[in-house]
């Protein structure tokens, strides 16, 4: 009969090689196999996050060991996302209750927004008031509300389910004074008013592409995907709306994913301007008011 393993390093490279067989698929939480099992070992297990090495010398009892093997039967064997097993997700130090009516956090806003962004609005102007476009479970509504104190911000939402979560996050985030959530199909159930910032990491998978994502990715809401048959299709009604809803020195910025040789070929007369990221995925576009403005799309 095999041995069970005794420490909870063992269990890291039972875990390890449990992804591996199953091909787990990853980005949702983590890129690698080894952080990703590490989470789920410490979550489950109720230790601190930021625990030094030496926790993996920790032994396990006979209570732990079955709590992990159920855990990660359902993460490799159940394909179901580490963030729905443990409801909860991260934004740098930011983190955001989740379940399966939001799609997982993760955006190049975090890097963005604090660096790069502001470097296009006018020096020394005050950011009074910004829109979240599809916010999801509400993280980018709360790290624009940080990122910019003088602002109110819009989070605006087509799902009611999600909406619900994004509630949830605004108030940990004790923001409910700030960010007004919105059910709207981009800007279509919004009084009139213009914003100095206009933000979306909308859906913009393809939809002939989403039967090709992993199990993990199929799990989170396919409205949060699906960007139609090209995957602009979110994309285009937004910047259509954006034209005259941003302050004459307003910008948009947009997260596309793999779409940028498509945004590019689609709207050459916007002359996106593509952000650098760390990575070099730079996907990740802004559009200007006045440029905006004169679009004949």
């Amino acid at each position: 009969m095999p041995t069970k393993p005794l420490t909870l390093g063992d269990w890291l490279k039972k875990a390890e090689r449990l992804y591996a067989r199953h091909r787990v698929a990853l980005g949702q939480v983590a890129t690698t196999a080894h952080d990703e099992a590490l989470y789920l070992l410490l979550h489950t297990l109720r230790l601190p996050l930021d625990s030094s090495s030496g926790v993996l010398r920790r032994k396990l009892t006979a209570a732990e060991h079955a709590q992990l093997a159920d855990v990660f039967r359902r993460r490799t064997g159940g394909r179901v996302p580490a963030a729905y097993l443990t409801r909860e997700a991260f934004l740098g130090a930011h983190r955001f209750y989740v379940d399966e009516r939001v799609i997982i956090p993760r955006s190049y806003f975090l890097e963005l927004l604090p660096a790069q962004v502001p470097q296009w609005l006018p020096r020394g102007r005050a950011v009074k008031r910004v829109a979240d476009v599809c916010t999801g479970s509400g993280c980018l509504a709360v790290l624009l509300a940080q990122q910019f104190p003088d602002a109110r911000v819009d989070a605006v939402e087509l799902s009611p389910a999600a909406l619900s979560v994004a509630k949830f996050n605004v108030a940990q985030h004790h923001l409910a004074k700030r960010i007004k959530l919105w059910h709207s199909d981009v800007f279509d159930a919004l009084p009139k008013a213009r914003y100095d910032v206009i933000v979306s990491n909308p859906p913009y998978v393809p939809t002939r592409e989403l039967r090709r994502l992993p199990a993990e990715f199929k799990a989170e809401p396919r409205m949060a995907l699906d960007g139609g048959r090209d995957g602009l299709a979110v994309i285009r009604k937004i910047l259509v709306q954006a034209r005259e809803r941003l302050q004459p020195h307003g910008i948009v910025a947009l997260e596309v994913g793999g779409l940028r040789a498509a945004m590019d070929k689609a709207f050459p007369e916007l002359e996106l301007h593509w952000l650098h990221t760390e990575d070099g995925e730079d996907c990740v576009c802004v559009v200007q008011a006045p440029r905006l403005r004169k679009w004949k799309g």
